[in-house]
């Protein structure tokens, strides 16, 4: 299978292309930094291809349509997976601080999804998992100083149930994990004397497996992921 994942250069996401790629299905990873991932790429080379930069920028988006032109792929499974957090309270969040995370958390997997749509489904399935936030989900434990984060992912639940419904006719299903803690940087920036329950690998093992089957089960749906919160 070909699988393409944002956020990849660390956590959850550089887990998920490791583990995608010791299976033998081909990797394009895309991410705003390179960190580990380079040194990744050397032991798969056959199996995961990168692209570095800010997938809401045009000039990024361009580079991962004429990647997949090159290699004539077709995509069977999409990742949001990247994400980012800020921690303060709500008073003192200012205009550029939301920018920041909805750029990450909305509008980068609506934009992709959207860039990608001609590549996916058709006459074989494909599946868009958005990663999302137990924090994201209505009625759930809400913290102090997350305001943008949980609300963004809110944002992010909502968009998936409406791209499940419009993206049906493609054979394109959509779902969202909502992911409890995971002992990750991002965390640490949220709760830095928290220790989670599970850590990157565990929780990439399940949205790996998730990726690969859950079209066949679910669509539309904003699946909570969590053995705890903070």
């Amino acid at each position: 299978m070909f699988i393409v994942i944002t956020g990849a250069s660390k956590g959850i996401g550089f887990e998920i292309v490791r583990q995608m790629a010791q299976n033998k299905h081909t990797v394009l990873a895309i991410a705003r930094s390179s960190k580990e991932l380079d040194k990744l790429k050397k032991i798969f080379p056959k199996n995961i291809l990168t692209i570095y930069g800010d997938i809401t920028l045009p000039k990024t988006q361009s580079h991962v349509l004429t990647l997949l032109k090159k290699h004539s792929k077709r995509i069977d499974v999409l990742i949001n997976n990247a994400g980012t957090l800020i921690n303060k309270p709500f008073g003192n969040i200012k205009l550029n601080d939301l920018k920041e995370v909805y750029d990450i958390n909305v509008f980068a997997p609506f934009l992709l999804s959207q860039l990608l749509i001609p590549f996916m489904g058709k006459k074989n399935k494909s599946h868009i998992v958005n990663i999302g936030s137990i924090g994201g989900v209505q009625g759930s434990s809400k913290f102090l100083g997350l305001s943008a984060y949980s609300s963004s992912k809110g944002a992010l639940s909502i968009l998936t149930e409406c791209m499940a419904l419009e993206l049906k006719a493609e054979n394109i299903s959509c779902n969202c994990l909502a992911l409890g803690a995971v002992e990750t940087e991002m965390l640490a920036k949220a709760f830095p004397c928290y220790k989670a329950p599970l850590n990157a690998k565990q929780m990439a093992e399940f949205i790996v497996n998730f990726s690969l089957t859950g079209q066949n089960y679910f669509n539309g749906k904003i699946i909570p992921v969590s053995l705890s919160t903070p």
